[in-house]
Parts: C-alpha cells; structure tokens; sequence
C-alpha cells in the first residue's frame, strides 16, 4: 500500500498549505482528498509536488507491505 502521510508532514514544515496548493498550484481538491485518503494518484502529480515543495519522493509517499494489496 502507498501511504501519503509524509506528504502531510512535508506540507506542513513548508511555507504552502491547502489554500495555496490549490488556488496558486492548482491542484484539485479531489488530488487532496484522495491524498488525505491513500488513494492513488498520478506520478506527474507525485512530480509537481516534489517541485512544489522541493522535496523528494519518499517527502511524500512511502510503501507498506499489505496483504490487503491487490492480488500479483
């Protein structure tokens, strides 16, 4: 499973906040809430929020093992 948790620490030690992603950046408020919700989300949206706050991808995802996976 992809977890977006670090995303929200990485937002919240920066200077952008929802307001600022979404009315200056332009991302959906459906991008937020499917990332407040660990759903899936684009890698170009994964790319725009690492320039957005300069920061790395594990800044904002991380996998966790999970037998709740889709099947291989």
């Amino acid at each position: 499973m992809i977890d977006y948790s670090p995303f929200w620490d990485t937002l919240e030690k920066s200077t952008e906040n929802w307001y600022t992603l979404t009315n200056k950046y332009h991302l959906s408020h459906s991008t937020l809430h499917r990332l407040k919700h660990n759903q899936n989300i684009s890698t170009r949206t994964i790319n725009d929020l690492c320039r957005i706050l300069d920061c790395q991808v594990e800044d904002v995802m991380k996998y966790i093992p999970s037998d709740t996976d889709q099947p291989l």
